[in-house]
């Protein structure tokens, strides 16, 4: 009999319960597992076409900064994406980059010369615990094929980037949702990397103390937080890069109600971007006349964003399976630890 999922706040979710509910927004991973190399590679298109020619709006939020990412200080100047966002562990992250890069110059081979050069947008989080980080792994090629097989059947769990990835003291990795307010959707994709068993708290339940008991981690509330979490929030709402910021920061308020208080080892990154309209790249291509959402109007999607994300954390828990990597180290699902949990949902 498969698990219940706990059901996070009242908004109706997308006929696919992910961020590929955006029209447009598609997912795609690569997983590397093999003994000690347990990583991989995430990558999320904002559209089907050229994000270099067609950018679309977006923003970012730092609630914590503990974080090795590359790109954000153009799209905090810009606010706009020019490639797909890409998700990997922390030593990754270059060789992502660059096949980013590779990829935008084989389809405008300008770039760099005649173009000005392209802002690669790379994520992390330090899988290093179950994945021999050193090793390297993560090469160009595993940026291709997870751009390669983007789509809207997005998988969840210890998969792609999400391989190695621990949360609470368990299996965490992928997980993502999408809530439909006003007749806009927002959608959520996190990479949980995060949290103490102590302080896990699913649809507003405690359940932390009793996960460190069953760890053997009663003294969890004394360890400093050293994971992370990558939140990536999109929408279909016609919205600017300043309020994509605002939206983005909500995704703070679904991450602490399961109990992160963005630790001081703790990345806490957000970005927000918005599918309702692309600015061209050509000077001589028209400026979009759109009329954005009235601030007014924004609550709803702050809600939506809010419980998309908390949502997803929960979906990346539920749905990773057991992991053991490198000199032996494992991690066990929470539901193997705790299967109450998936009957009282």
């Amino acid at each position: 009999m498969a698990a219940s999922i706990p059901r996070i706040g009242a908004l109706a979710a997308g006929p696919l319960d992910s961020i590929a509910d955006i029209a447009g927004v598609t997912v795609g991973h690569c997983t590397l597992a093999d003994a000690g190399v347990q990583t991989g590679v995430t990558v999320i298109r904002p559209h089907g076409g050229d994000p270099y020619r067609d950018k679309v709006p977006a923003a970012a939020t730092v609630l914590n900064g503990f974080g090795k990412s590359v790109g954000l200080v153009q799209v905090d100047e810009l606010g706009v994406l020019e490639t797909p966002v890409a998700l990997t562990n922390t030593f990754a992250v270059g060789a992502v980059a660059q096949a980013q890069i590779r990829a935008a110059v084989a389809a405008n081979p300008e770039i760099g010369r005649a173009s000005p050069t392209v802002n690669p947008l790379v994520f992390e989080c330090n899988d290093g615990y179950l994945n021999d980080i050193q090793r390297m792994a993560v090469e160009s090629s595993h940026y291709d094929a997870a751009l390669a097989r983007t789509g809207q059947a997005v998988a969840q769990g210890a998969v792609g980037a999400g391989r190695g990835m621990s949360a609470f003291g368990v299996k965490g990795g992928i997980g993502t949702a999408s809530r439909v307010v006003d007749g806009y959707t927002v959608g959520a994709l996190v990479l949980a990397n995060f949290g103490t068993p102590d302080s896990l708290t699913v649809a507003g339940r405690l359940a932390g103390p009793e996960l460190a008991r069953r760890l053997a981690q009663p003294d969890s509330a004394a360890q400093p937080e050293k994971g992370s979490i990558i939140m990536v929030v999109a929408t279909d709402a016609p919205l600017d890069a300043r309020q994509l910021r605002r939206l983005s920061l909500r995704a703070g308020a679904g991450l602490a109600r399961t109990g992160s208080v963005f630790g001081h080892g703790s990345g806490d990154i957000a970005l927000a971007f918005s599918t309702a309209y692309t600015v061209p790249h050509d000077a001589a291509c028209p400026m979009p006349a759109v009329a954005m959402l009235h601030e007014t109007r924004l609550d709803p999607l702050f809600r939506a964003a809010a419980d998309s994300v908390e949502q997803a954390i929960v979906h990346a828990l539920w749905h990773a399976a057991p992991v053991q990597g490198r000199d032996g180290h494992a991690r066990r699902a929470l539901l193997d630890v705790m299967p109450e949990l998936g009957r009282t949902a």
